[in-house]
């Protein structure tokens, strides 16, 4: 089912986005119910490999859990049917931007890739906040083999779950000011984005631009969502 929602997507015109702004948002790909059942898997002690209180970090305010192996099965399916719909684009981006690596078009020999280079700890999360928390801007980089694009859903729902919180992204191009987009999300809209670089055409041919994204302040109730990276951290 998860399956057949990703492939339902409007892949043109996301790509579209991905190449013009380094980010595209799809509406309502998790139902509420799908979202509350995620959020819920939080406060448990099991399937955990571990937790991270980003103040501790100098990452914010707020706090995140990675799931351990094997993930929870829609998880699983939405990391890799995202995956093989943009392993395309991310070799259209690095052939573009004159980078070696090259990605296999399953998320599992991609995995394969990223394990044998000792890149095996699971990197899909869970973050929460609360009141006053947010998330530095950052890229969400663990080692030799990245994958250029992730994603992320928001698992709450804005004005009844909480306030604020809004998701941002940030775009730095060379010798000019930051650009900033800020989206507003709703339950179980899909967010896909840029973890580090893009290619964009300029006057002089193609350069690269600079993506970071963060969460600005929740100003009340509680937020949760899940990230989907898809490359594998170092141990």
């Amino acid at each position: 089912m998860i399956d057949e929602r990703v492939a339902a997507l409007d892949w043109s015109a996301l790509q579209g986005e991905l190449n013009e702004h380094g980010v595209a948002h799809a509406a309502g790909v998790l139902r509420a119910q799908e979202c509350r059942e995620i959020a819920g898997l939080y406060e448990l002690e099991e399937g955990f490999r571990s937790r991270v209180i980003m103040g501790r970090h100098g990452f914010g305010r707020g706090e995140y859990r990675y799931f351990s192996y094997p993930l929870p099965v829609i998880v699983q399916n939405l990391r890799a049917s995202l995956y093989s719909r943009l392993a395309d684009i991310a070799n259209c981006w690095h052939a573009l931007m004159d980078l070696d690596a090259r990605f296999p078009h399953t998320h599992a020999a991609f995995l394969k890739r990223c394990h044998t280079a000792g890149q095996s700890q699971p990197t899909p999360l869970l973050l929460q906040y609360v009141p006053d928390d947010f998330n530095c801007l950052h890229q969400d980089i663990y080692g030799e083999h990245v994958f250029p694009l992730q994603a992320a859903i928001l698992l709450s729902e804005p004005g009844r779950d909480f306030e604020g919180g809004e998701f941002v992204v940030t775009e730095q191009r060379p010798r000019m000011q930051s650009r900033v987009e800020v989206l507003q999300l709703s339950q179980g809209d899909l967010v896909i984005f840029a973890v580090r670089d893009r290619p964009a055409q300029g006057a002089r041919g193609t350069y690269r631009v600079k993506h970071r994204h963060g969460v600005s302040r929740l100003r009340g109730g509680r937020r949760h969502m899940l990230g989907i990276i898809f490359h594998d951290a170092l141990e």
